[in-house]
């Protein structure tokens, strides 16, 4: 059992973690590449990071683990690279923090989905949790605004939820393998999906590269990937279950603060009530014990 100061330790190495996650929306404001672009940045210098990061510590990939594992892990990082695409996308379309909280909506389908994917059971307490979330997202998209609120941008970021819950999904059915293992395959294979996306979409297009973009793309996969994660998986191995849940709702809330204090985008009075209905929603929903699941 670790003492204080080591828990203490691995919770601050979560929380920069989920801290740089958050920032990454505003980051991506400054990149003058299409966003699909960036997102493949990202998965090729953060699975390398890793790499690099395992040679360092001279710790060889288990093999006979990613084997057991290779459907779940593939089919996980397919999802892994659709919910980049969705989301960067989403970044650019629409505010920061609208996007960002759509993608959040993403433990609420969990819940949703767990019952027919893994025959887990409905906590009925979880409905109003729902019904929160639901309502804070209507309140977000800025369709209860005269102006309206930018549907494709919302859109964008719930289907990056859709592929956010399937990444959750299929690491439920991954067991015995190593984080830093699972994450550069992971990695690796979202690198992979984004690939073609890129070339289909930039195949004639001109690329106007400035050393600005290019380092902000190698920030963000080194450090806001390659790094975070390392940090991230560390602190998840020994920190409580829910204690982690918890803090992963950190992100959400940076990305919101950053959109509004760095960015200067607007968020009115409805927007941040929706804010805080699909931030306490997803805590909530935590911190409610699942039943157990069918046999």
């Amino acid at each position: 059992m670790k003492d204080g100061v080591s828990m203490r330790t691995e919770r601050i190495k979560y929380i920069t973690a989920v801290l740089l996650y958050g920032t990454i929306g505003a980051f991506l404001r400054f990149v003058n590449l299409p966003s699909e672009i960036a997102a493949l940045g990202r998965g090729v210098v953060g699975s390398l990071f890793i790499l690099c990061w395992m040679a360092v510590r001279r710790r060889k990939p288990d093999r006979a683990a990613i084997r057991k594992n290779l459907f779940w892990l593939v089919l996980s990082g397919v999802f892994l690279g659709l919910n980049w695409i969705f989301l960067f996308d989403a970044y650019v379309k629409t505010t920061v923090a609208a996007a960002s909280l759509c993608n959040y909506m993403a433990p609420v389908l969990v819940v949703l989905a767990a019952p027919l994917l893994l025959r887990e059971k409905l906590n009925p307490k979880k409905l109003p949790c729902i019904l929160a979330a639901v309502v804070g997202i209507v309140l977000v998209s800025g369709v209860t605004e005269s102006e309206g609120g930018n549907p494709v941008g919302i859109a964008l970021g719930l289907t990056a939820a859709l592929c956010f819950t399937g990444i959750v999904l299929c690491n439920r059915k991954i067991r015995g393998i190593e984080a830093l293992d699972k994450s550069v395959v992971q990695l690796a294979v979202s690198a992979l999906t984004i690939l073609p996306y890129v070339i289909l979409h930039n195949l004639n297009a001109e690329l106007h590269l400035d050393l600005r973009s290019v380092l902000i793309v190698l920030l963000l996969g080194a450090v806001h990937t390659g790094f975070a994660y390392c940090l991230y998986f560390s602190g998840m191995g020994s920190l409580p279950v829910q204690t982690v849940a918890i803090l992963g709702y950190l992100e959400p809330v940076v990305s919101v603060l950053c959109s509004a204090v760095f960015l200067k985008e607007p968020m009115t009075p409805a927007g941040w009530v929706g804010a805080v209905l699909i931030l306490a929603a997803a805590v909530v929903s935590e911190l409610i014990p699942d039943p157990v699941s069918e046999k």
